[in-house]
C-alpha cells in the first residue's frame, strides 16, 4: 500500500542549502544566507567581496565564487528532486521510506540511482518476463536456493513461456534488472571502481607508424588509475580516441582477473542479495545470474559513469589551469603611460608598425621590410628612427610570433642608433591580436587602419596596460589553456568571464578613458550601459564626479551602487572619486576629516596622520570595522594598482635559435604559460623551453603556480636540447649539473625520475626528457622525480592540437610538444 504524503515544496528543501554550502566552505550558515540574498538581489561577486564585508562576515571573492557555483548546483538538485518526487507520486509508488531516501540524496548521481527503477523506459526483457508471470519464479529461487530451478520453472510454462529455458531466462532478466537498479549497491561499486580502476589504452591496428598519430605515441600502450589521471593526460587520450588513434578501455580492476575468476564486484553483488554458493540446487544458477548482471549491465553502466567522471574532472582541471593563466596574464605588470611603438613581425608581408602616445592613441603607422625578400635593413632602421624621434618613443613592443627574434635584432640596432632616447624593447605575447584586429570592435575603434596594422596597435597597447587591451578580446581567444576546443563551452566561458570580472574590478577602471569593452566588465555595467557611458562621455565631455553617472541613460540606482566604487575619476572635482572608497561611504570619510581636523586634500596620502586614527571610532550601524579599515587604507594610497612592478627579460644577444643553445647555459626568459606539469619559458629562440615540475625547486612542488606565474621574468639553466624535435629542457635550479654527452633523443628510463621519465615506471617515456612524455609528466617512476619525488610518473601526452590562435597552443608548439 502506498503512502500519500503531502506534496514536497521546493522552498522547504531549499531551506537547507545555506547550511550545506556553509559546511563545504567552513563558514557559518548566516554568512552564506546573507551572501545568497545579495546574489539574488543582483549584486555581483566583486561588489559583495569589496563593499559588503560586514553583511557576509568577510567572505572573499574566491569563497563567493565557490558559493555561487555550489548554489547553482544545489538549486538544480532541488528542482530535480521535486520533479522525481512528483513523478513517483504520480505512479502511486511513493512510500515514506522511498521519500526519505530521495530527500536524503546529496548528489545528482545518487538521486538518479534512486529514481532509475521508476524512470519511464522502453519495454525491457524484465518487463516482458513480469507480464508473463515470471517474477514469482525469480523471487522464489532468490529466496530459497534449495529449490531446483528446472523443476520449479516447469510450473511457469505457458503460451508465452514455451520451455524451461525461456522461464529461467525471464527470471534471470528480472533479477539482473533488480541488481542493476539497486541504488546503494551501484553507489558502492561506482566508488570502488573510481578508487581501484584504471584507464587503459592501446594503439589501433595500423596506426602504429602513422605520422599523424605520432603525437600520441606515449599512449600507444598506457595505463593509469582514474583517481591519479591529470587533466592534460585525460584530454589527450580522449582526443586520440576521437581521432581513432587509440582504443580506450575503462577497466574496473587494479589488476586484470584471471579467466573465470570471481571478482570483488561480483562478490559484493552476491553479498548484497544474500547469494552464497553452498552447493544447493539454485546456487549455481544464482551465481551465473550475478556474473551476467555484472558483465552485461552493471559494468557497462559504471564504464559510462567513469567516462563521464574522468572527462568532467579533466575538464574542470583544464578550465582551472586556463583561468589561472588568464588571471596572471590580465594582472601582468603594466608599462604605464609611456609612448610606445608596436612591431608586429612578418617576413614577406613586412613588419607592421604602430606608434601610440601615452594614452594609447594611435599617432603614426608604417610598414617596413627588413627581412626576406626585400632585406631593406637600413631603410627600415631609418623609418623607425624617424618615428621614434618624432614621437619621443619610450618603449618598443615586439610581437612574439614569426620573425620575432629577427625583428628583435632590428630593434636592438635601433636602440644603438638612438641612445639618447633611452628606449626599452620588450617581447610581447601577440596571442589574440589577430582576433582583435578582425573584430567588429576594432573596426569601430580603428576604422581608418588596415586589419594588419591594428595588430601592431594592440601589441603596443597591451604593453602599456595588458588588462585594458586584453578585455577587448574574447577570453577563449587569448587561449592560455590546453585543449580548449575539447572543453564545454558554457563552463569555460563562465569561468573565464568570472576571472576577467574579478581582475577588472580588482584593479579599477578610469571612467574617462576606459573603452566600452573594459567598462562592460565593471560590476553592474552591461554591454548596453557601457556603450551609453561612452556615448555620454563623447557628447558631454569627461565625467567630473561619480554622481554624474546617474545622468547616463538607463543607468539606475542599482547599477550605480554596483559600479561606482570600481570606477576612478582622475583630476575630478572630488579627490575621493580617484579612490576605491564607495560613494555610499563618503559620510564616513567626512567624520574622519572632522576627527583629523583636516581637509581631504591634505589627508589623502598622509600616512602618519591616517595611522594615528583608530578605525573603531568611526564604526556605526551601517559601516563596520572592515569597511572603515578599507577606507583608511584607500586614503593612504588612493587608487593603488595591485599589479606588480613592470620589468622585462633580457635575452642573450648570442642566442637566436635552438642551434645556439648548449647545456649549462644560464639565460633570462619570461614565463609564457603554466601547466599542471611545469612552466613554459620564452628564452628568445622561437621555441619555449619547459621547466618540468620536478626541476622547479629543491622542495616538493604540488602546483607549478606556487613557484612561477605567467609573465614572471626568471633565470633558467639549459639542461638538454633536442634540436631535431626542437625541445628544450630547462631548470630553475641553477645549481643543477647539465648532463654530459650528446643531447637526449627522447628516450628516458621511466624509473629514473628525471623530467620525462614515463608513466609510473612503466618502460620508457617516449616523450623525452624535455616534457615528461610529450606534454609533460611529473617526474619519473614510482617515487622518482627529482628531490622530493613530485608524484613520480605522471608523464603526459603532448598537449597537441590546441587552437592556432591560442597562447598555450603556441607555447606547446614552440616547445615542440605539438
Amino acid at each position: 500500500m502506498t503512502a500519500t504524503p503531502s506534496a514536497p515544496t521546493l522552498a522547504d528543501s531549499m531551506a537547507a542549502i545555506p547550511a550545506r554550502i556553509a559546511e563545504d566552505l567552513g563558514v557559518r550558515p548566516a554568512q552564506v544566507t546573507a551572501a545568497v540574498a545579495l546574489l539574488d538581489e543582483g549584486s555581483t561577486v566583486p561588489f559583495i567581496a569589496r563593499y559588503r564585508k560586514e553583511v557576509t562576515g568577510g567572505l572573499d571573492d574566491a569563497q563567493l565564487r565557490t558559493l555561487e557555483e555550489r548554489l547553482g548546483y544545489l538549486r538544480d538538485l532541488e528542482e530535480r528532486r521535486a520533479a522525481v518526487l512528483a513523478e513517483i507520486a504520480k505512479q502511486d509508488k511513493l512510500t515514506p521510506e522511498l521519500q526519505a531516501s530521495i530527500l536524503a540524496a546529496d548528489t545528482k548521481a545518487r538521486l538518479e540511482d534512486i529514481y532509475l527503477p521508476f524512470k519511464p523506459k522502453r519495454r525491457t526483457k524484465a518487463m516482458i518476463a513480469r507480464e508473463n508471470g515470471l517474477e514469482p519464479l525469480a523471487d522464489g529461487l532468490l529466496g530459497d536456493p534449495s529449490l531446483d530451478p528446472v523443476v520449479v520453472a516447469e510450473g511457469f510454462l505457458g503460451e508465452n513461456v514455451p520451455d524451461v529455458k525461456a522461464a529461467l531466462d525471464g527470471a534471470r532478466a528480472i533479477l539482473v534488472e533488480r541488481f542493476g537498479e539497486d541504488a546503494d549497491l551501484i553507489g558502492t561499486l561506482r566508488e570502488r571502481m573510481w578508487t581501484t580502476g584504471r584507464l587503459v589504452t592501446r594503439v589501433r591496428e595500423g596506426r602504429e607508424n602513422d605520422p599523424a598519430a605520432a603525437k600520441f605515441s606515449d599512449y600507444f600502450e598506457f595505463s593509469e588509475s582514474y583517481a591519479s589521471l591529470p587533466s592534460h593526460r585525460t584530454l589527450a587520450v580522449l582526443r586520440a580516441e576521437k581521432e581513432e588513434v587509440l582504443d580506450v578501455t575503462l577497466s574496473p580492476y587494479a589488476e586484470e582477473p584471471e579467466a573465470g575468476e570471481v571478482t570483488d564486484y561480483e562478490r559484493s553483488i552476491a553479498a548484497r542479495f544474500g547469494i552464497v554458493d553452498s552447493g544447493r540446487p539454485a546456487d549455481k544458477w544464482l551465481a551465473e545470474t550475478v556474473r551476467w548482471a555484472w558483465r552485461t549491465r552493471i559494468l557497462f553502466r559504471l564504464e559510462l559513469d567513469m567516462r563521464t567522471r574522468i572527462r568532467t574532472a579533466a575538464e574542470e582541471g583544464a578550465i582551472s589551469v586556463f583561468a589561472s593563466n588568464l588571471r596572471d596574464l590580465l594582472l601582468a605588470a603594466p608599462a604605464g603611460t609611456r609612448a610606445t611603438m608596436g612591431l608586429d613581425p612578418g617576413i614577406r608581408t613586412g613588419v607592421k608598425v604602430a606608434v601610440v602616445d601615452a594614452t594609447g592613441k594611435v599617432v603614426d603607422t608604417s610598414t617596413v621590410y627588413p627581412h626576406e625578400p626585400r632585406r631593406d635593413w637600413d631603410g627600415s632602421l631609418s623609418t623607425l628612427a624617424k618615428l621614434c624621434a618624432k614621437h619621443k618613443v619610450d618603449l618598443i613592443a615586439i610581437g612574439n610570433g614569426t620573425a620575432s627574434r629577427e625583428t628583435d635584432k632590428l630593434a636592438a640596432d635601433l636602440l644603438k642608433l638612438l641612445p639618447d632616447l633611452k628606449m626599452t624593447k620588450v617581447m610581447v605575447s601577440e596571442a589574440g591580436a589577430s582576433v582583435y584586429s578582425a573584430s567588429a570592435y576594432a573596426s569601430a575603434e580603428l576604422p581608418d587602419l588596415d586589419v594588419s596594422i591594428r595588430g601592431a596597435v594592440s601589441i603596443a597597447r597591451r604593453l602599456q596596460d595588458p588588462l585594458a587591451e586584453l578585455v577587448k578580446i574574447e577570453p577563449k581567444s587569448i587561449g592560455v589553456g590546453q585543449y580548449q576546443h575539447d572543453l564545454p563551452e558554457y563552463g569555460l566561458s563562465k569561468s573565464l568571464d568570472a576571472v576577467v570580472e574579478d581582475c577588472v574590478n580588482g584593479v579599477g577602471v578610469d571612467l574617462n578613458t576606459a573603452s566600452a569593452p573594459l567598462l562592460r566588465r565593471v560590476s553592474g555595467i552591461t554591454e548596453s550601459l557601457a556603450s551609453a557611458i561612452v556615448a555620454h562621455r563623447d557628447t558631454n565631455g569627461p565625467f567630473r564626479t561619480r554622481r554624474e553617472l546617474t545622468k547616463v541613460a538607463r543607468l539606475g540606482p542599482k547599477a550605480f551602487e554596483q559600479a561606482a566604487g570600481f570606477l576612478r575619476i582622475r583630476g575630478g572635482d572630488d579627490p575621493l572619486d580617484m579612490s576605491g572608497v564607495h560613494p555610499e561611504a563618503y559620510p564616513v570619510v567626512n567624520r574622519i576629516l572632522d576627527k583629523a581636523s583636516a581637509d581631504i586634500g591634505s589627508l589623502i596620502g598622509n600616512t602618519a596622520a591616517l595611522k594615528s586614527l583608530k578605525p573603531s571610532e568611526f564604526v556605526d550601524d551601517t559601516f563596520g570595522l572592515p569597511t572603515v579599515t578599507d577606507i583608511l587604507a584607500e586614503l593612504e594610497k588612493p587608487g593603488r594598482d595591485p599589479r606588480p612592478e613592470f620589468k622585462t627579460a633580457t635575452f642573450d644577444d648570442s642566442v637566436h635559435a635552438v642551434s645556439d643553445l648548449r647545456p649549462g647555459m644560464v639565460l633570462e626568459g619570461t614565463v609564457t604559460n603554466v601547466a599542471a606539469f611545469g612552466a613554459f619559458v620564452d628564452i628568445g629562440v622561437h621555441q619555449d623551453g619547459l621547466v618540468h615540475i620536478s626541476a622547479m625547486s629543491d622542495k616538493f612542488v604540488e602546483d607549478p603556480r606556487d613557484v612561477v606565474r605567467s609573465g614572471d621574468v626568471v633565470r633558467v639553466k639549459v639542461m638538454e636540447v633536442d634540436e631535431s624535435r626542437k625541445r628544450i629542457s630547462l631548470t630553475l635550479r641553477l645549481s643543477d649539473d647539465a648532463p654530459a654527452g650528446a643531447p637526449a633523443k627522447g628516450e628516458s628510463d621511466g624509473r629514473s625520475g628525471r623530467p620525462g621519465g614515463g608513466h609510473r615506471g612503466q618502460g620508457k617515456g617516449k616523450g623525452g626528457s624535455t616534457s615528461g612524455g610529450n606534454g609533460g609528466g611529473n617526474g619519473g617512476g614510482k617515487g622518482g622525480g627529482r628531490p622530493g619525488g613530485n608524484r613520480g610518473g605522471q608523464g603526459g601526452g603532448r598537449g597537441s592540437s590546441a587552437p592556432a590562435n591560442s597562447a598555450m597552443a603556441d607555447a606547446l608548439r614552440r616547445a615542440g610538444l605539438s
